[in-house]
C-alpha cells in the first residue's frame, strides 16, 4: 500500500486545490491580529475627562451649561488653586444644591481660595468628552482603575492559553475542520457580546472566551494548511504569518474609520461568521482521518484533491497506509515519553516563551516616533513584513535550524548592544533595536514552523498548542517584567531580553533539520529522524577532527 507521502505527490503536492485552501485559511491569520492587538484602540485613554462634583449634573442642567461651563466652573478653579491636581482623579471636596449660584457656585465658601478648600479622591463620578469612543471611558478604566485595563489584556492572553491547551486536545481528538468552525462561531458571538457587556465583569468574561476560541481558529488552520502540502512546500505557513502582519497593518484603519469601541469591536468580529461557509469548500485532514482509522475518507479526499489539481491517482491507490501507532487521547506525557520527544518538547516551549517575551517587551519599549497613534501601529506592523520575506529567501535554501537559531542570537547581541548605547545617538539606539526586533519576529515565525514539522500527525496539534501556550505565558508576563526591571535600572530588561535569545538560539541548534522532511506520522517516526540527525552530526564532527589532525 502506498504511503499518503506518495499519494500527495501524485495528487499534486502544492496545486490548485491546496492554494485555494490555504489562500482562504489565511484569513484567519488578519482576524486574529485584530482580536490580538485590538486592545491598543479600544482601550484608548479618553482625550478630555474630569471628576464631577456631586449635585453638579443637576447644577448644570439647571444653569444651561455646556460641558466646557461646567469644567471651567469646577475644574479650572482646582487647577488654578491647586496646581498638583489635574481634575481628572481628584476634585474639590463640596456638594452643589439648589442654593449655588449659576454665576458663581463657589462664592458660596466665601474668602477661602479654591487651594485651601479639601480635596476628595474621584471614584465613580467622571465626565468624558466622548463617554463611548473606548472601553476606557465606558466602564472607568481611569485613576485607580487603570489597571482593570492591563487585566483586560491579560485576561485575552489567559483566554489563549486555554484554548491552547482545550482546543488543540479536541483538534487532535475530534478532528481540525470541526474545531476550527466551532472556534470561528465563538469567537464571533463572544465578539458581539463583549461589544454590548452591560458592564466590566461581563467584558472580561467574554473576552477570556473569544482568546479561547480565537486560539483555537488560529493553531488549527495553521496546522490544516501544513498537514495537507507536500514536504517541499510547507514554507507556506510562515506566509500565513505575513496576513498575520497584514492585519495589524489594516487594524489602524478599521479604528481610524469607526468612532466607537463597541463599532470597532464589530467590525473585527464579525468577520469571522464568514469562515462558516468554509464548510463547504475545506475538508478535514486527510491524514488526521488516517491517524483515526478512517482510511476511507482519507482516500476520498485525495481523489477530490486530485481532481481539483488536474491530477489522476492510479487505480491501485485503493488504500493508504495507515500508521500502526496505537491512536489514543493525547497528553502531555506523550510528548516526553521517549528521549528525543522530550528534548524537542522542552527546548519548543523555551522557544516559544522568549520569543513571545522578548518581541512584547521590544515593542513596548521601542515604539514609534510619532504623535499619530494610527499612523505609529502601522509603520510598526510594516517594520514586520522583511522578516517573513527574510524567512522565505533562507528557509528553503539552507534549511530550519541555521536561520531559527542566528535569528534569536542576533536579536539578544542587539539587545545587548540597544542596552550600552549612550542616548545622545537615538538615531542609532532606535535602529539596533529595530533590528533586535526584526530579528526576534523572524524567530516567532520559524518556530511555529518547526514545531508543527517536528510532531507525529498523531500528536500534531496538540503538542504545537500545548508549546504556543507558553508564548501566551510569556505575553502575560513580559509588561510585569519590562517595566518592574525598568523601574531599577531602564536598560535592564534588555540586559535579561539578551540572555534568554542567546540561550534561545544555542538551544535551538540542537533541534533536527526538518528541511525536505516528510511530515512525521508517528512518535517512532520522530526519534528516528532525531537520531540520524544526532547520528550524522557525530559523523561531522568526527570528520572534521580527523582533517585537523
Amino acid at each position: 500500500m502506498p504511503s499518503f507521502d506518495e499519494v500527495l505527490k501524485e495528487a499534486g503536492e502544492f496545486g490548485r486545490f491546496q492554494k485555494r485552501v490555504f489562500f482562504l485559511l489565511c484569513q484567519t491569520g488578519v482576524t486574529f491580529s485584530f482580536l490580538f492587538a485590538s486592545v491598543v484602540f479600544l482601550g484608548q485613554a479618553p482625550g478630555n475627562y474630569w471628576c464631577r462634583i456631586p449635585g453638579a449634573a443637576e447644577l448644570s442642567e439647571r444653569c444651561g451649561w455646556s460641558l466646557e461651563e461646567e469644567q471651567n466652573f469646577t475644574v479650572l478653579p482646582l487647577r488654578l488653586g491647586n496646581g498638583s491636581s489635574s481634575g481628572e482623579c481628584e476634585r474639590l471636596d463640596v456638594a452643589w444644591d439648589a442654593s449655588v449660584s449659576c454665576a458663581s457656585p463657589l462664592a458660596r465658601y466665601g474668602n477661602h481660595s479654591t487651594g485651601n478648600l479639601p480635596l476628595a479622591a474621584c471614584h465613580d463620578n467622571w465626565v468624558y468628552k466622548q463617554p463611548h469612543s473606548s472601553i476606557v471611558s465606558e466602564y472607568n478604566l481611569v485613576c485607580g482603575n487603570a489597571w482593570m485595563l492591563d487585566l483586560s489584556q491579560a485576561i485575552l492572553n489567559l483566554g489563549f492559553l486555554a484554548g491552547a491547551f482545550t482546543l488543540g486536545y479536541a483538534a487532535d481528538r475530534y478532528g481540525r475542520i470541526l474545531i476550527y468552525l466551532l472556534s470561528c462561531l465563538g469567537v464571533g458571538i463572544c465578539g458581539i457580546i463583549v461589544a454590548f457587556a452591560p458592564n466590566f465583569t461581563v467584558f472580561l468574561i467574554f473576552r477570556f472566551l473569544q482568546g479561547v476560541f480565537g486560539k483555537g481558529t488560529w493553531m488549527t488552520c495553521y496546522v490544516i494548511v501544513t498537514e495537507i502540502v507536500g514536504s517541499d512546500q510547507r514554507i507556506v505557513g510562515i506566509v500565513i504569518q505575513i496576513f498575520f502582519t497584514l492585519g495589524i497593518m489594516i487594524l489602524p484603519g478599521i479604528a481610524y474609520l469607526v468612532p466607537t469601541w463597541q463599532g470597532i469591536q464589530l467590525a473585527i468580529s464579525l468577520p469571522n461568521f464568514l469562515f462558516l461557509l468554509y464548510y463547504w469548500v475545506v475538508p478535514e485532514s486527510p491524514r488526521w482521518l488516517l491517524t483515526r482509522k478512517k482510511g476511507e475518507k482519507a482516500l476520498k479526499i485525495m481523489h477530490n484533491i486530485a481532481k481539483h489539481n488536474g491530477k489522476y491517482l492510479s487505480p491501485h491507490y485503493s488504500e493508504i497506509t495507515i500508521s500502526n501507532e496505537e491512536v489514543s487521547n493525547p497528553s502531555f506525557l506523550d510528548l516526553v515519553r521517549t528521549p528525543w520527544m522530550r528534548r524537542n518538547t522542552l527546548i519548543l516551549m523555551y522557544a516559544w516563551f522568549t520569543s513571545a517575551l522578548i518581541y512584547q517587551g521590544l515593542v513596548m519599549r521601542l515604539g514609534i516616533v510619532g504623535g499619530n497613534l494610527y499612523l505609529d501601529f502601522f509603520i510598526s506592523g510594516a517594520v514586520e513584513l522583511p522578516a517573513a520575506l527574510l524567512i522565505l529567501v533562507t528557509i528553503d535554501c539552507i534549511g530550519r535550524r541555521l536561520p531559527f537559531g542566528i535569528s534569536n542570537i542576533v536579536a539578544g547581541i542587539a539587545c545587548l548592544i540597544t542596552a550600552f548605547l549612550p542616548e545622545d545617538i537615538p538615531w542609532l539606539k532606535t535602529t539596533v533595536a529595530t533590528l533586535g526586533r526584526l530579528s526576534i519576529t523572524m524567530a516567532f515565525e520559524i518556530v511555529y514552523l518547526v514545531n508543527t514539522e517536528l510532531y507525529p500527525t498523531t500528536l500534531r496539534n496538540f503538542g504545537v498548542s500545548l508549546c504556543s501556550s507558553l508564548c501566551d505565558l510569556g505575553g502575560i508576563i513580559a509588561p510585569f517584567l519590562l517595566f518592574r526591571l525598568a523601574a531599577i535600572w531602564l536598560e535592564l530588561p534588555l540586559i535579561i531580553f539578551s540572555i534568554l535569545a542567546v540561550v534561545c538560539g544555542v538551544l535551538v541548534l540542537l533541534l533536527p533539520e526538518t528541511k525536505g522532511i516528510p511530515l512525521p506520522e508517528t512518535v517512532e517516526d520522530v526519534e528516528q529522524l532525531s537520531s540520524h540527525f544526532a547520528k550524522r552530526g557525530k559523523k561531522r564532527k568526527h570528520r572534521d577532527t580527523n582533517s585537523y589532525i
